[in-house]
């Protein structure tokens, strides 16, 4: 049940771009930040995920706190920003551990991992570290200035395409490279 509940949430949640485009025509701004707060109350409520979870989703929570006391469409805007930002920082922060963020996933399916497969999870950690560094920049320059149709179809659209294309590469990459993977 937790996991059917956690999954409506985060696919809620990767609506929100949709919400505000559709949704900005209909109710205040403040509005569409409750919504998302509520969404997010929700998942900490059922939270039980590592112990980076709970700060990011307070830092959200806290960011449509901000929202919906703004109650303007270019607070609503930024929220991919914040987004892409926190998912760098989980992921950078990981480099300076022992194990890097890809490498944990990996050690799920292959806790044996070799010295190869060790380096190249590090290796995709730091690709993913760009992709949230670029990712956040273009969702911050059509948040400043691009029109809200430009910042719709990026946010709601391209940059879901991209990071499925990231995921869809690196993982053709991975089983034409990776022996232990075969």
């Amino acid at each position: 049940m937790r996991v059917a509940l956690n999954s409506l949430i985060g696919l809620l949640t990767l609506a929100y771009p949709l919400a505000v485009y559709f949704g900005i025509h209909y109710v205040e701004p403040r509005i569409i930040a409750g919504l998302l707060l509520a969404l997010l109350a929700l998942r900490l409520a059922g939270s039980t995920g590592g112990h980076w979870l709970r700060p990011l989703l307070l830092a959200g929570m806290l960011y449509c706190g901000f929202a919906i006391w703004a109650n303007n469409l270019i607070t609503l805007r930024f929220y991919p920003v914040l987004v892409s930002a926190c998912m760098l920082l989980i992921f950078a922060w990981s480099l300076w551990s022992p194990q890097s963020l890809i490498e944990r996933l990996a050690r799920l399916q292959h806790p044996d991992l070799p010295p190869e497969g060790v380096i190249y999870t590090r290796r995709v950690t730091q690709i993913w570290c760009v992709f949230f560094a670029v990712n956040g920049l273009i969702a911050l320059a059509t948040a400043l200035w691009g029109s809200f149709e430009q910042w719709s179809l990026y946010n709601g659209l391209i940059s879901y395409l991209l990071t499925g294309a990231l995921l869809g590469g690196e993982y053709i990459v991975r089983l034409r490279t990776q022996k232990h993977v075969r």
